[in-house]
């Protein structure tokens, strides 16, 4: 009689220390590499954070200085800008000045891009000369206000005149902005730099060579008035904005990071808690009088019968003993 062949078997799971020690150590790793995340998704939304609150504590401050200078009562303007030269102060920005003098309407230069109210159009600039606190020649750019686009929106359709000789102007005082490098049409700039808008000019600026200040104008009031008034410019905005609520947001979801990291971890290492049903199902043996678990008798009875106290007390302490093994079991296998 031939044997049958026997047929390859298996492979046998490898149970050695090493393979377990394997094991833990990519879950080790695993563990780490989740918590090294968590840490640096945390470390970025707190740069994010900060980022929004430096910009919180710099609109604060120039909301600071709108509400004490925009009402404040106009000062002659050789107080803020004495000589040829001189550059308006930080504090003095948004300060109430008024000066008398003549505008060099030949000079005009248009401002591009430059919505008010949310409507395109352009702002038209004039060089206005006025003397300084010692007498001397200065040159200040006015911003006198507000044109609608024209039919092309390449310019706008008039731009009236200042009134002609001495007038009387109320303005408040704004900072040079930064020169643009973007190129514009003739006659046109895309700041209020007065480098550039004394530049852009027809006759250029060496008129005003030696005079100029650095700061400009914001038309207020022009005394006498003009015939035809341009459009008014807006009063500063002095809306917080949400760079606090954006700090407050980020700073959260930096917690969440950490903390779901930490949730996650406890859930996942923490032993298994012993519920009701592994209580009664932990002793399963005869009943006192000796009759099989199933049958009593010769009656079949519900597997989960009612047993007393002596046995629930069994149960839970078999329970409880095999929970403990099996957390030390675990820890061996993890410390190897």
């Amino acid at each position: 009689m031939t044997a049958a062949p026997s047929s390859p078997s298996s492979p046998a799971p490898d149970t050695s220390p090493d393979a377990a020690g394997g094991g833990a150590l990519r879950t080790r790793r695993q563990w780490v590499t989740l918590g090294l995340g968590a840490v640096l998704l945390a470390a970025l939304c707190i740069l994010a954070a900060v980022w929004q609150w430096h910009r919180y504590t710099d609109r604060e401050a120039q909301i600071a200085l709108v509400e004490a200078n925009y009402a404040a009562d106009p000062v002659p303007l050789a107080e803020l800008l004495p000589e040829p030269g001189a550059y308006l102060a930080d504090d003095d920005v948004w300060h109430p000045a008024v000066a008398t003098g003549q505008y060099r309407v030949e000079d005009t230069v248009l401002l591009r891009n430059r919505p008010a109210g949310g409507q395109p159009g352009f702002h038209v600039l004039v060089p206005f000369e006025t003397t300084g606190a010692d007498g001397s020649r200065l040159v200040l750019v006015v911003d006198r206000g507000f044109v609608p686009l024209g039919e092309d929106a390449s310019s706008p359709s008039t731009v009236p005149d200042p009134p002609a000789g001495t007038v009387e102007v109320a303005m408040t005082m704004r900072a040079d902005e930064p020169a643009s490098e973007r190129g514009t049409p003739a006659g046109q700039v895309q700041a209020i730099n007065t480098a550039q808008v004394l530049a852009a000019g027809p006759d250029g600026a060496a008129w005003a060579e030696g005079a100029t200040v650095g700061g400009y104008g914001q038309l207020r009031s022009e005394d006498p008035a003009p015939t035809t008034s341009l459009g008014a410019l807006p009063e500063p905005d002095t809306a917080p904005g949400s760079h606090l609520s954006y700090t407050v947001q980020w700073c959260i979801f930096a917690l969440g990071a950490l903390g779901g990291y930490v949730v996650l971890w406890r859930r996942e290492t923490r032993p298994a808690s012993v519920t009701a049903g592994d209580l009664l199902a932990a002793h399963d043996g005869p009943d006192p009088d000796g009759t099989a678990a199933g049958t009593r008798g010769g009656q079949v009875r519900p597997q989960r019968r009612r047993r007393v106290d002596e046995d629930y007390e069994d149960a839970l302490l078999d329970a409880a003993e095999q929970s403990a093994g099996g957390a030390a079991q675990a820890r061996d296998t993890s410390s190897a």
